[in-house]
This record gives structure tokens, C-alpha cells and sequence, in this order.
């Protein structure tokens, strides 16, 4: 069973790449929602690396703003990460693959988790992102939990263009630019 989204954000293609390999920014899309943290003692990577196995914990509901955590648990989910880039007709498309699994919850019933989400410039706009997302799902359970993963798909694309405006700022890159046009200047 697939789950597919196909929406134009308003960042350019490399923010958006940039965004998929952001721990805080992935987490971003579903708060608050869900709550997604670390499993690992040394917390979460600062970036999402080809080959990496990041194990986090799902839970329905916020964070306070205490930090505590509360709400319903979901389960554990191991996000599995590779990359490829393919070409179409406009150029490169970068591919994010998320392969890992549910581990436990009512997520863990699924035998096959996949889950893929495209960039690439905008049709006709470089300023802007091409997002193709597609998530397939398979075993016994997917039909009894595809329309509540549908929903939240929903809720994720909401949440992405939304969110998109704010990955096009990246202040270690700004302060930089900024740092060497001083030293241009002198």
C-alpha cells in the first residue's frame, strides 16, 4: 500500500535536501503531534548520514515546555537512511530513503516500511522545491493502518510547506558569507 504526496515548497532544492538530513527539522514535521525522541544515550545525531541506523521513540502528544515528556506512546522506530540522485527531464533529483522499521507499537505489525521523499528544483522556479514523497507500507496490518498513516501524511504536508520558508535561512552559512564579505571589504 503506497502513501504519495507531491507539493512545491517555497525553498530552493538545496535547503530542502539540507532539511531531510536534519534530525530537528524531520522532528519539526510532525510536532506537535508526535514527539520523536532519540533512543541513544549520546541523543541525536546533528545530521542524518548515508548508512546510518538512528533508533527514536514516538510518542502522541508534546513535549512540555518544561521539557518533559508526556502523552501516549507509539513505539520505536528505526530509521534506516541512504541517498541516491537520479535525472529527469528538468535535471538532478536527490532521493532520501528512509528503509528502517517500526520496532515496536502498532507500527511494528507492518512487515515492510519505505519510505522515500524526492527534491528537486521547481518546475519553471529554481527558487522553489519539487517534494515527491511515497511511503509503502505492506503485511497483514497495512490496511487497518494506512488510513490513520494517510492522515498523518496529511498532517505532514501541511507541516512542510509550512516549515519550507524557514529552511531557506541557514545561519552558520549566513554568518560565514557575511563574516567573508567583511574580510572582502578590509
Amino acid at each position: 500500500m503506497r502513501i504519495m504526496l507531491k507539493l512545491i515548497l517555497d525553498c530552493d532544492a538545496d535547503a530542502a535536501w539540507r532539511a531531510l538530513h536534519s534530525p530537528r527539522a524531520i522532528a519539526d514535521l510532525y510536532g506537535p503531534l508526535l514527539d520523536l525522541a532519540p533512543m541513544d544515550a549520546a541523543g541525536m545525531p546533528t545530521r542524518l548520514e548515508p548508512g546510518a541506523d538512528v533508533p527514536v521513540r514516538m510518542t502522541l502528544g508534546a513535549v512540555g515546555g518544561d521539557g518533559a515528556r508526556g502523552g501516549l506512546p507509539l513505539g520505536d522506530q528505526l530509521i534506516h537512511v541512504s541517498e541516491r540522485t537520479v535525472r529527469d527531464t528538468r535535471g538532478a533529483v536527490r532521493i532520501f530513503r528512509d528503509s528502517g522499521i517500526p520496532l515496536t507499537g502498532p507500527l511494528a505489525a507492518l512487515d515492510v516500511w519505505d519510505h522515500q521523499m524526492a527534491v528537486s528544483p521547481g518546475p519553471g522556479d529554481g527558487t522553489r522545491t519539487l517534494w515527491r514523497e511515497r511511503l509503502v507500507i505492506g503485511g497483514r496490518a497495512a490496511p487497518a493502518l494506512w488510513p490513520v498513516l494517510w492522515a498523518t501524511w496529511q498532517w505532514r504536508g501541511a507541516r512542510l510547506r509550512s516549515l519550507a520558508r524557514t529552511w531557506a535561512h541557514d545561519p552558520e552559512l549566513a554568518g560565514g558569507a557575511a563574516d567573508d564579505a567583511a574580510e572582502d571589504a578590509r
